[in-house]
């Protein structure tokens, strides 16, 4: 896979109003668009301050220009930074001349792409640095900096040499056949794949750990109107983030809040109340709520302690959910209640809004219900597709393990071997497909 040959450009930074806007030009003609936009090529490196000028020479800004010189620079090519006034009127001009000067518009990502392309990262530190950039939390974004660093990658690369090491060793019995037995039933081969096995098992929970951070999850509070959804909601973030009334009803919409639970990334999901209601508008919002519900990582089942009705038909109304929704029971307003609590199965969690009675058992079981544990030093910033590419390495690793005991022959132990670091080169970008490259990097920011 070649590096392009063309130049694109694209605006940087975030758009809308801001005191700097930078617009970004990377590839072969980027020396001709600085000298014609600036009136001179800036030394590598250094910061110029300059107008900027259009084509008639009329200026079309005024800021810093920085040039690097390939292949010292993000993408490996040659790379100008235009850092003007952040207007996007303004950085629209900015990149209507670079466009005008041979470049063509950046596709989401590009930048990173190219970046990936010259070898100036692998696929993990490019996936890292979309994920600094929508981190949920400072865990999140401790753990993306330390993939973008390199300490995934290393992981990676510490794996893939045992694997090659250990297929040295079994390709040594194919190429002298008639001690192909005595080779495979050595001590040695088999210590090195109990290793691999455990060490695949190691690097799978760690990858677990990162894919939580990078994803968070998705927790919906569901229940009947006036269960104390919204007043949860706001307890749990820390603020009024949705309204409050006693009138049943009030949440028509899907109302969503980020935060962050120890590092965890959580999004909670204030739903409608569930009941049969011929308002148009509430019944929308009763479905939209239905359909978060399906999706959602865990459902917070709120109901009111004080209200015997609700109390009543609690077990038809966690039986109308989905069998493979994960819920659990929130007894809210606990602080009403007068005598001693329903008898809910022993598993329903006591909490009261007002008071902040019960919460910190209600994040505790967030965090559980996420697979979430404390975080460590080392932990990285990771995705589904690692956690997937690491069990389809593991599997292979097995299968070797397998045809090494039913003594099949080093020609399929070396194989599997060779798939499972086939597999591992897919998180790095070492084996990869140009699908695959478009999926990931459709996904980042335009001018990134």
């Amino acid at each position: 896979m070649s590096a392009p040959a063309d130049t694109i450009v694209a605006v940087a930074t975030a758009p809308g109003l801001g005191g700097i806007g930078i617009v970004r030009v990377s590839g072969p003609a980027t020396r001709t668009i600085a000298t014609a936009v600036l009136g001179e090529l800036p030394e590598p490196g250094r910061a110029l301050s300059r107008r900027f000028r259009g084509a008639d020479g009329t200026a079309l800004d005024a800021g810093i220009a920085i040039f690097y010189a390939a292949p010292r620079s993000f993408t490996g090519e040659d790379v100008l930074e235009l850092q003007g006034h952040g207007g996007p009127v303004v950085l629209d001009l900015l990149v209507a001349r670079c466009l005008g000067l041979g470049a063509r518009p950046a596709r989401a990502g590009e930048f990173t792409e190219r970046a990936f392309l010259n070898d100036k990262l692998d696929l993990t530190q490019a996936e890292a640095i979309a994920d600094l950039i929508s981190a949920g939390s400072a865990t999140a974004a401790r753990a993306a900096l330390r993939s973008l660093d390199g300490e995934f990658s290393e992981r990676i690369e510490r794996l893939s040499r045992e694997l090659v090491d250990l297929r040295v060793q079994v390709e040594a019995a194919i190429d002298f056949a008639e001690e192909d037995l005595e080779l495979l039933d050595g001590a040695g081969v088999a210590a090195g794949i109990e290793r691999l096995r455990g060490d695949f098992a190691a690097l799978e929970r760690a990858t677990e750990q990162g894919r939580i951070l990078h994803e968070g999850s998705v927790v919906v509070l569901a229940g009947r109107p006036n269960a104390g959804k919204s007043s949860l909601l706001n307890a749990l973030a820390g603020h009024e983030a949705a309204i409050v009334t006693p009138v049943p009803g009030t949440t028509r919409d899907v109302l969503r809040e980020r935060i962050d639970l120890d590092g965890l990334p959580v999004t909670l999901l204030d739903t409608a109340g569930l009941r049969e209601s011929p308002d148009v508008v509430e019944a929308e919002g009763i479905r939209r709520a239905r359909r978060e519900i399906d999706r959602a990582d865990l459902v917070l089942y709120v109901v009111d302690s004080t209200d015997a009705e609700a109390l009543g038909g609690l077990a038809a109304d966690l039986g109308s959910l989905a069998d493979d929704v994960p819920a659990a029971v929130v007894l809210s307003k606990v602080d009403l209640r007068d005598g001693a609590p329903p008898d809910t199965g022993g598993t329903a969690l006591h909490v009261s809004a007002l008071t902040g009675a019960g919460l910190d058992a209600l994040r505790a079981r967030i965090k559980a219900s996420a697979g979430y544990r404390p975080v460590d030093a080392g932990t990285f910033s990771a995705r589904r597709r690692h956690l997937e590419a690491l069990r389809h390495g593991t599997a292979h690793v097995e299968a070797a393990r397998g045809a090494l005991v039913a003594r099949h022959g080093a020609e399929l132990v070396a194989e599997e071997l060779r798939l499972a670091n086939e597999a591992l080169g897919e998180i790095t970008g070492r084996v990869t497909s140009e699908d695959l490259l478009g999926r990931i990097f459709s996904s980042f920011c335009i001018g990134k």
